[in-house]
């Protein structure tokens, strides 16, 4: 499929996950087999571009194209402002965050709050259009399937967006009321999909090959985006794609090539944070590797106190080490377990917070 002049390796997307889809990821999951990634949100608020998280994110260096960055806000001039920014500093395809469900965002009344006020929704949606088009730049949307139960209105907006000029609409099928709980209906999906002439793309509860098969197959949406099944398993996008191919499962990977996948993600990582942020906010990530593992949450345990990286590195490379001499793979029902409830908002996890507050008192 195509986004704009954009031809994709594949229709498998890489959801936008604050705190965990930023470059190095990105970059990880597309050599797995992602087609398509999407930035973490960038704010449109001119005043934090100049911050150290806004310049990270907007870091796109050795990035292979397509480069798709998501921006958030709330007013239209601002958001097609925010556009322009990106563009300049690599963007290719410019995605409008209208799915973000976590309060600090909806208190604003951004992401998936801009559901509540379509006439604002369609403002922000056609400035973005405007500064984007004359660049050669796609926009793509991406929203939830209404605010509540009783307010599902995204075939509404999603019309509008296409007459607006988008390229392409992802449905993640929960309102935002149901933030991650509960599971994802796709009925919504599939009406919107029918509704539209350019490409949808379904998100939610996507977390394995068979999975993805009759998600496509119930919405017939062009592609599917995977969030959270991917922490600590992103090569779940090689698993679906050879499966969606030929109707057969690959074998769990090996446990030398996850200590090597790991050990590359972490040094790429603290190139991007440097080493007092970037241990930190590496924690998470092997956390999910290891969380289904033999030893895992013993290991996370006395991982989470390490303070540099070569430390934490020489830890991880100690503990794969340890579990190949039990095992050539890394067990399946381990190879299928999903990273936590963190997608387009902010970490849930007490400790995710801390390291996020650490950050922020370093920056």
């Amino acid at each position: 499929m195509n986004i704009g002049p954009y031809a994709l390796a594949n229709n498998l997307f890489v959801a936008p996950m604050a705190g965990v889809t930023d470059r190095p990821f990105r970059q990880l999951s597309k050599k797995l087999g992602a087609g398509y990634a999407v930035s973490e949100m960038v704010t449109s608020r001119k005043d934090l571009w100049d911050s150290l998280k806004t310049s990270r994110r907007a870091n796109h260096e050795g990035e292979a194209a397509p480069i798709a960055v998501q921006i958030a806000g709330t007013d239209a001039q601002m958001m097609a402002e925010a556009a322009a920014y990106n563009i300049d500093r690599g963007a290719q395809i410019i995605d409008i965050n209208m799915g973000c469900p976590a309060k600090k965002v909806c208190n604003k009344w951004a992401g998936s709050a801009l559901m509540q006020d379509e006439t604002l929704a369609l403002q922000i949606v056609e400035a973005v259009v405007a500064a984007c088009v004359p660049r050669g730049v796609p926009v793509t949307l991406k929203m939830r399937t209404g605010w509540c139960q009783a307010e599902k209105n995204a075939l509404v907006i999603a019309r509008a967006a296409e007459n607006a000029g988008v390229q392409m609409v992802t449905v993640h099928g929960r309102t935002r009321e149901q933030g991650y709980k509960g599971a994802a209906e796709y009925d919504t999906i599939a009406a919107v999909k029918a509704a539209l002439r350019i490409p949808v793309v379904a998100n939610g509860d996507i977390d394995s090959p068979e999975k993805a098969r009759d998600v496509l197959a119930r919405t017939g949406a062009d592609a599917v985006m995977i969030g959270r099944a991917a922490q600590g398993r992103p090569w779940i996008f090689r698993e679906v794609a050879h499966f969606l191919a030929t109707g057969t499962h690959l074998a769990p990977p090996l446990v030398v090539e996850v200590e090597r996948l790991l050990v590359d993600h972490l040094r790429d990582h603290y190139d991007l944070y440097g080493e007092f942020t970037g241990v930190r906010t590496a924690r998470k990530h092997i956390g999910w590797y290891v969380k289904a593992l033999p030893g895992g949450e013993a290991f996370r345990g006395r991982m989470n106190l390490l303070e540099d990286c070569d430390a934490q590195l020489r830890a991880v490379s100690d503990f794969f080490e340890g579990l190949g001499t039990q095992m050539d793979r890394i067990p399946a029902a381990a190879a299928a377990v999903a990273g936590e409830d963190i997608e387009e908002g902010v970490p849930g996890q007490a400790r995710a917070n801390k390291d996020k507050n650490r950050e922020e008192a370093a920056a």
